[in-house]
């Protein structure tokens, strides 16, 4: 069995990035239930959320959560904000010092998220690295993804698209469908 943690970045009194008419944190919670819901379509795969709903949960609760669980992978759903309203796109974040199977399942998720979203946009940030909390204090392989810029009014506009969402959220799971060699139900 496969364990899947997904961590929906912020909630309750931390709304994390907000513009546009949009909260990170109630957008990177729809995107968890999304992926959590087409790995249900998957055998030998489970799933586990940092939270369910609108509540507060600390960095080291979300981390020691998937520590404790002995998930196979932490994939942690983030949206990013500029004080340039020009900045846009996608990019990934693997810890610096990851090993060879992070660098992979970076490799193999950042590339099938692209693929899904392209029709939308080409706005390719890349494959990067960061010292965050989620990506260095987790015990197994980890990425923490930054889907678009509420701070860019064409990608908040795309991210209160349900048809856009249901792509970006299928890029994910393809991502850890393709990683992990999972076989439809």
């Amino acid at each position: 069995m496969v364990k899947i943690f997904i961590d929906a970045g912020h909630g309750g009194s931390d709304t994390g990035a907000t513009g546009n008419g949009l909260q990170e944190k109630d957008v990177t919670l729809q995107i968890a239930r999304k992926i959590e819901e087409q790995l249900k379509g998957y055998e030998n795969a489970e799933v586990k959320l940092s939270r369910t709903d609108d509540q507060t949960v600390s960095l080291q609760q979300r981390t020691d959560m998937a520590n404790s669980w002995g998930a196979d992978v932490l994939l942690s759903i983030h949206l990013n904000s500029s004080s340039s309203s020009e900045a846009r796109g996608f990019e990934s974040y693997r810890y610096p010092n990851a090993g060879s199977r992070t660098v992979q399942f970076q490799d193999i998720l950042h590339a099938e998220i692209m693929e899904r979203i392209d029709n939308f946009t080409d706005d390719n940030r890349g494959k990067q690295q960061a010292n965050f909390h989620m990506l260095r204090e987790s015990n197994m392989t980890a990425c923490l993804t930054e889907n678009l810029f509420v701070s860019n009014k064409q990608d908040s506009d795309l991210l209160k698209d349900e048809n856009f969402l249901n792509e970006l959220a299928a890029g994910h799971t393809n991502g850890c469908v393709r990683f992990f060699g999972l076989k439809k139900k």
